[in-house]
């Protein structure tokens, strides 16, 4: 019963840090969007993406609403975006997202997690021109011939398409994103989105060996536990989850 015990507190115990670093992100977000643009997110559309995102990735109501009337305040904490991009184990690039309101405390917190995993923080654009950022869609019920139809109709150009196993998948800039879903959406078709989002597209994935992949790990953890942290962007090829 003991072990069994201590295994269900540290599973719920990282469940708990993990569902309070979603709230932390996306109340940052929705925070600085409602500040920069409006707490009206029909008025917002910043703001109303960030909402969106927020209810797919299932944010409380209430954490969305303390957030938004909290930037109504006027005074209170302004977070700028910071990136920082470096070289983690095995080959592995990654850049690493943050929203702080204090550059140097963050500074000093995601550089300890590069040096403790064996890795190196690289200067600006060290390792971002490397990758493409883009938005990215995967849709399903719906076939990749009538999107690019869609596409061209609205005059929206996309970088890329590609179908597999039903899922269709669309790579366009990183501007276009409601743009696209919206035409997506206008069709009125039933229509699953599986991501929408704009991200940094590596231009390969590496495999990592299994004290690589360990360190990388543990990277990603160290940089979980670091509130400023929002994203973090990687070329490493992940395991398939069993």
């Amino acid at each position: 019963m003991g072990r069994a015990h201590e295994v269900r507190k540290a599973a719920m115990e990282k469940t708990s840090l993990l569902k309070s670093k979603l709230y932390s992100k996306f109340g940052k977000e929705i925070y600085m969007a409602a500040k920069t643009g409006g707490p009206d997110p029909d008025s917002n559309l910043s703001l109303k993406r960030v909402i969106e995102r927020a209810k797919q990735n299932q944010i409380p109501g209430d954490v969305i609403k303390r957030n938004i009337e909290k930037s109504k305040g006027g005074a209170g904490e302004d977070y700028s975006p910071v990136r920082y991009e470096g070289f983690g184990p095995g080959g592995s690039t990654l850049i690493v997202e943050c929203l702080t309101d204090n550059v140097n405390r963050t500074f000093g917190e995601v550089r300890s997690c590069f040096t403790k995993t064996g890795g190196k923080l690289g200067v600006a654009g060290s390792v971002t021109y490397q990758y493409q950022y883009a938005s990215i869609i995967s849709v399903e019920g719906i076939d990749d011939e009538e999107v690019l139809d869609l596409m061209m109709t609205a005059e929206i150009e996309i970088r890329d398409i590609e179908e597999d196993d039903g899922v269709v998948t669309i790579i366009g800039e990183p501007n276009d994103l409601d743009s696209i879903k919206d035409v997506l959406v206008q069709t009125g078709r039933e229509l699953n989105f599986l991501e929408d989002k704009v991200t940094y597209i590596p231009p390969e994935r590496v495999a990592l060996d299994e004290d690589d992949m360990a360190k990388f790990q543990r990277f990603i953890q160290m940089t979980d536990e670091i509130d400023d942290v929002q994203e973090v962007f990687h070329n490493v090829e992940l395991p398939a989850e069993e």
